[in-house]
């Protein structure tokens, strides 16, 4: 049975009378997939893409779909980037839902378990299954399930100064992976007089930390669906020691630390730090908006003990449960996942193709433009995190991881009570 996983069906349904999509199939359809009508077949696809290339690269798409494809003619319905998950649960609780869903893992993975989208494991070809990167693959199957074609994703990256570095006389990372040991050294030796060696905004590092945390073994999470649980170990607690580490040892910008990451780029660009982490899809901001005369690079991804280990939360393609023409969307999902498809829109957005093909394409038209090769190579070691099958995750990472990491990063609790805190909050919100 369907239960609504963020609001009452009452305040929904409610909210379902203010709501007009009639682009919008309506839910349980009454035209089976293969009707046999001879009738085309229209496909509402709701995107939520915000970028004016990715929303171009979106049409282009949908537009040579529809031109190949006149039996089966697929529309998109612009969404917006905030309050989706709100949008959605009305739409699912009104019955007028979109075919198909774009969305990203951590947020689709609620409706799922609440029996809103379908199962892609035989829908899907299995061309594009077997090319789908296995972490990748991993974090979009839950309970058995694959609840949405994965499409693009970012990781976490170190960008540098190079002129900075090589003024410190620091002997800049090369090959596949820089330890965190070096990147507090690399901090220590560029910081000097204004300049600070890393300028990080963390003003929300709770996604930050819990995927850097994989490459020390990081978890946060035990037990399986409902039955999961907070309980933080030793492995959890290694990024956010060592980034206040290296804040406590004046390394790292502190006005930055209370700021967003885009807000902190001003001061990178500004040479007043020599480094700073950041969403690897800001290469394409900071190939747009860094000075002229900035020397910048991407240093080799960082590695814990367990390697270079990233969390995949991909963004999604999923399809309405409800939805007439399950099979047809399919198609159009298989034609979305194709490989020259999935670069196209990768360019658009500055992230990271979720397919071996895809991925092996990107890299080789992106191989002599500046940080492309670091940032795939970042993407090696991708994994599906526990954290994001955990029911309640964004609503503790807002309400209780945020805060607290943020109390520990400014010296207000140490390592034990961010642990305390961070176990507690999980029972408290989810009790």
């Amino acid at each position: 049975m369907k239960k609504l996983h963020r609001a009452s069906i009452a305040l929904a349904a409610a909210a379902v009378t203010a709501l007009t999509l009639a682009s919008c199939s309506p839910g349980g359809g009454e035209t089976p997939d293969d009707s046999g009508d001879g009738k085309p077949v229209s496909i509402t696809f709701q995107s939520f893409s915000d970028q004016p290339a990715a929303i171009q690269a979106t049409k282009e798409i949908v537009d040579a779909w529809n031109e190949d494809n006149p039996d089966i003619q697929v529309e998109i319905v612009q969404a917006p980037t905030d309050s989706l998950d709100d949008k959605l649960t009305t739409q699912f609780a009104g019955g007028v839902a979109p075919d198909i869903i774009h969305y990203e893992v951590l947020g689709i993975v609620p409706f799922a378990r609440d029996g809103y989208v379908a199962d892609l494991s035989d829908l899907l070809s299995k061309k594009t299954i077997d090319d789908i990167d296995p972490g990748v693959l991993e974090s979009v199957t839950v309970d058995d399930q694959i609840i949405g074609a994965p499409t693009e994703l970012q990781t976490y990256v170190v960008f540098a100064n190079k002129k900075l570095l090589e003024a410190a006389g620091v002997e800049i990372p090369t090959g596949d992976s820089m330890s965190w040991d070096e990147l507090a050294d690399i901090a220590a030796a560029t910081t000097s007089g204004d300049v600070h060696g890393i300028t990080w905004g963390l003003k929300s590092p709770t996604a930050a930390f819990m995927s850097l945390g994989m490459g020390f073994g990081s978890e946060y999470f035990t037990g399986k669906g409902e039955d999961m649980k907070v309980a933080v170990k030793d492995a959890d607690l290694e990024v956010p020691n060592r980034v206040r580490d290296m804040i406590e040892a004046g390394s790292v910008d502190p006005i930055g630390v209370t700021q967003s990451g885009s807000d902190v780029l001003a001061t990178f660009y500004a040479g007043k730090a020599a480094m700073t982490v950041q969403g690897s899809y800001q290469v394409a901001n900071i190939a747009t908006d860094a000075p002229a005369d900035m020397d910048w690079i991407v240093l080799p991804p960082l590695a814990g003990s367990e390697g270079a280990v990233q969390a995949a939360n991909p963004q999604t393609l999923s399809i309405n449960i409800d939805s007439p023409h399950q099979k047809q969307a399919a198609k159009f999902l298989d034609y979305f996942m194709e490989t020259d498809n999935l670069v196209k829109m990768n360019v658009a957005d500055g992230l990271i193709p979720t397919t071996v093909s895809a991925r092996e394409a990107l890299a080789t038209q992106t191989a002599d433009q500046n940080g492309w090769p670091e940032i795939v190579k970042s993407a090696e070691g991708l994994q599906g995190p526990v954290f994001l099958q955990a029911n309640g995750f964004v609503r503790w990472k807002d309400t209780v991881a945020t805060p607290a990491f943020q109390k520990f990063l400014g010296g207000e609790i140490d390592d034990k009570g961010l642990a305390s805190e961070l176990d507690a909050g999980w029972a408290q919100v989810n009790g």
